[in-house]
Parts: C-alpha cells; structure tokens; sequence
C-alpha cells in the first residue's frame, strides 16, 4: 500500500510536464518569428529571450521555472510524510490544496499574469507548504 500524499506528487510533476510542452509550443515558434537561429545560440541567458520575445510568451517560461523553485521542496516535505507513514488525511488534503493552488497560479501566471492574483495563490500555496513542513517535523521529531 502506498502513501496516499504520493498522488498529489504526481500530479504536479504532471503539471509541470504540461507547463513544458505549452512553453515549447509557444516559444519555439516565437524564436523563429524573431528570427533566432537555435543553431546558432551560444551562452543566452533568460533576460535575452525576455528582450527578444513577447511577455505573452514568456510568461510560460516564466511559470516553468517557477515549477522548479518552491515546489522542490513540496517534493522533498512530501517525501519525508510519505516515508514517515504520515501521508494520509489532513496531510493529503494540504498536498491537494498546495497541488490546486499551485496549478491556478501557472494558469494565472500564463495567460493574464495579473501580479496579485499570483500573490494571493502563492501566499495561499506556501501557507500549505508550512503546514505540511510543520507536520513532517512533528513526525520526525
């Protein structure tokens, strides 16, 4: 039997996975209409696809990265409950909440990127966060 905690895991990675494709959808075909040659990039950091390419477009690249910031340590947090036998009611439900809050803000982030919104499902999202890193230090120590 498996931890119940490890669904909502998934699901994000999922997520994450589809915030890629979107992000590649749109933003290879805006290098192209800018006239970059992948062939021909070396060394280009974020801030010159920023220069070159419309907010709209960015704003996906944007969330993605943000995928890979406080939701590792959704991950490691999650890991610790699911090993600590932890993983079910009140924690699962956080993890789905902290899920759900998360994917509003890439929704949010990705198509009007309205900057309050985001901070109220961020701040929303890290309350979550807290929680569950609470309750995995009360199962450790």
């Amino acid at each position: 039997m498996h931890s119940e905690i490890l669904r909502p895991m998934v699901v994000l990675i999922a997520w994450t996975l589809v915030m890629l494709v979107w992000m590649l959808a749109t933003r290879l075909p805006a290098m192209k209409a800018a006239g970059a040659d992948l062939g021909k990039l070396v060394g280009s950091k974020a801030s010159d696809a920023d220069r070159a390419l419309p907010p709209e477009v960015q704003w996906k690249a944007h969330n993605y990265n943000h995928l890979m910031e406080q939701p590792t340590l959704f991950y490691a947090v999650c890991t610790v409950i699911a090993l600590t036998g932890t993983g079910d009611g009140v924690n699962a439900a956080f993890a789905w909440v902290y899920v759900a809050l998360r994917i509003a803000h890439s929704l949010v982030q990705a198509t009007v990127n309205k900057v309050g919104p985001r901070l109220m499902l961020f701040l929303a999202s890290t309350v979550m966060l807290a929680g569950l890193t609470l309750h995995a230090s009360m199962a450790v120590f």
